[in-house]
């Protein structure tokens, strides 16, 4: 079998301008990097302004394994068979950082025959919209360290400064630090340290702004820290949120590309959803609805973490409304939550699997309370057993929700016709009445509990010491009417990545409350979450080459 790398170099690929040209862009409206990548002028939604949206698609998942189970590759192969079936689809995804790129999770182009290209621009450098992140980010960092060594007049408290610096990399050695040593001409030392770009709160203001100026404003609501009175110290008072968007201006661009199928791709931006709001922008979705008929998008890890943030943050900022979800299982991962080894999981086992299709269960139930239509993609892998396949079919018709066998890893676009045919019969036939799961004027704790209770299925949550005191200090400066954006573990519907398939009783633990003001949500931090990831003992990257022809080899 070809690894995705070598199917992607051998892809049909075609001028950028020329998918552009399908649906209704023209040279003035795409910058072009290269020959097969461009950038989407911001003006292009105001030209479209009076033109009807799509259908909204958001793929989801159930709860992945370690090794992931192909969501990104389920979300292009439903936007290729749209097409095969003679719609007019455009697929919005993340771009993927280059922390798992070279840890262990891979990238987020797809696989198989169902990708993303050109595959290694899109994993590596693509258009510099991760670089253009880091740079503003860092640039404030340094105006706050440059601030308080040129006297300091707004009395920023070195001890409560909590704007970090980032990088884009999985980097452990960085998470906790001390700045400023070698002497009085290098500043004040204090302790700082490093989150992954996607964790950015930059990051995230790029994947919620609706234009320029909107992203100018929330680069200003930054919160960097506290002042030695207890008060909020916000980036605007540093004057640097003009030059963080001027290094922006074109990271707000979202980027084209295409799949293996030439169906056209926007990708832009990419937060991670265990520790950000998993997305991709606004602008991106608002661009794929008014330029294609169906809009399909996905949202990062299980639907625990990456729908309900695409509902309750990026939906209630966009004024968004999906038509239909599609819940992405695999036979590998319900064996997996129902406790089998991951070494072991290509052996047939089906009481395994419905001991840990629960999980499956769970995460239907939660979509439905949304007010959404429901659709099970089933995505095989060669090891997959027709009775485990069976199994899962009927589990789905026993709760009358469809279910297509997707195999477009192997096949493409025609391998998830049958998908892409019961996506449509579903939005035509079952009406969507979209609603959030709660008011973001209601105080912290509710909203947490809101969802822990009725998402995550906790019977309980507690917070700790400085939670509460966080919780209070926020409310003291009107800073909480905000929507809840929680870290967690992405293994797990509780805090505990050991608890698999679908635990009941357990409580969650929010150990921290941050405000990220400027992208607009509170963030709550459970478990042992990482904003900083660390590469594992064999990091992908061992594997990766270049020869001298410039020809890359290794990158999945």
């Amino acid at each position: 079998m070809k690894s995705d790398i070598e199917i992607a170099q051998e892809a049909n690929i075609i001028p950028i301008m020329k998918v552009a040209e399908t649906i209704g862009l023209s040279e003035d409206d795409v910058e072009l990097y290269g020959k097969y990548k461009g950038k989407i002028n911001l003006d292009v939604l105001e030209k479209n302004k009076n033109k009807e949206d799509g259908k909204l698609i958001l793929v989801t998942a159930i709860n992945p394994t370690p090794a992931g189970e192909g969501k990104s590759t389920v979300t292009v192969g439903l936007g290729e068979a749209l097409c095969k079936l003679g719609k007019k689809a455009v697929i919005a995804l993340r771009e993927p950082s280059l922390g798992p790129v070279f840890g262990v999770k891979g990238g987020a182009a797809g696989g198989g025959y169902a990708q993303v290209v050109p595959m290694e621009d899109i994993n590596l450098h693509f258009t510099g919209d991760m670089h253009a992140i880091t740079s503003a980010n860092n640039l404030l960092c340094a105006a706050i360290d440059n601030h308080i060594h040129q006297g300091n007049a707004l009395n920023i408290d070195c001890r409560r400064i909590i704007f970090k610096r980032v990088l884009d990399m999985n980097d452990r050695a960085l998470r906790n630090i001390v700045v400023a040593l070698g002497g009085k001409i290098n500043g004040f030392p204090r302790e700082d340290g490093f989150t992954i770009t996607v964790a950015s709160e930059v990051m995230a203001i790029l994947c919620l702004s609706t234009d320029l100026m909107d992203l100018k404003r929330r680069m200003g609501d930054i919160v960097i820290g506290y002042n030695l009175e207890g008060n909020p110290v916000y980036c605007r008072e540093l004057h640097v949120e003009g030059a963080m968007a001027m290094l922006m201006k074109d990271a707000i661009k979202p980027n084209l590309v295409q799949t293996l199928e030439n169906t056209p791709a926007i990708i832009h931006g990419g937060p991670f959803a265990n520790i950000a709001h998993g997305c991709n922008s606004i602008l991106a979705t608002k661009m794929a609805l008014k330029l294609g008929d169906y809009a399909v998008t996905e949202a990062g890890f299980g639907a625990d973490l990456g729908a309900e943030k695409f509902f309750d943050i990026k939906c209630r900022y966009g004024g968004l409304k999906p038509s239909c979800v599609v819940i992405v299982a695999t036979v590998r991962a319900l064996k997996y939550n129902g406790g089998v080894k991951k070494e072991i999981l290509s052996e047939a086992n089906v009481d395994a699997l419905k001991k840990g299709i629960v999980n499956l269960g769970g995460h239907i139930e939660n979509i439905k309370k949304y007010g959404l239509p429901v659709v099970v993609a089933l995505n095989k892998f060669i090891t997959d057993k027709d009775e485990e396949i069976n199994a899962i079919m009927e589990y789905c018709d026993s709760l009358g929700v469809k279910v297509s066998l997707s195999e477009v890893w192997a096949k493409g676009g025609e391998g998830g016709k049958d998908l892409a045919e019961k996506v449509i019969a579903t939005i035509e036939g079952e009406k969507a009445e979209f609603k959030v799961l709660y008011d973001e004027k209601e105080p912290i704790k509710e909203k947490i509990e809101t969802i822990a209770c009725e998402i995550y299925g906790a019977k309980a949550v507690t917070f700790t010491s400085a939670a509460k005191k966080q919780i209070e200090e926020l409310e003291k400066f009107d800073l909480d009417k905000l929507p809840i954006c929680i870290a967690k573990t992405q293994y797990s519907f509780s805090d505990n990545p050991t608890l698999l398939g679908r635990p009941k009783d357990f409580e969650i633990t929010v150990r921290e409350v941050k405000i990220s003001n400027g992208a607009g949500f509170i963030v709550a931090l459970t478990g042992d979450i990482m904003t900083m990831p660390g590469l594992p003992k064999v990091p992908a990257a061992n594997k990766m080459d270049i020869d001298s022809d410039g020809n890359i080899f290794g990158l999945f």
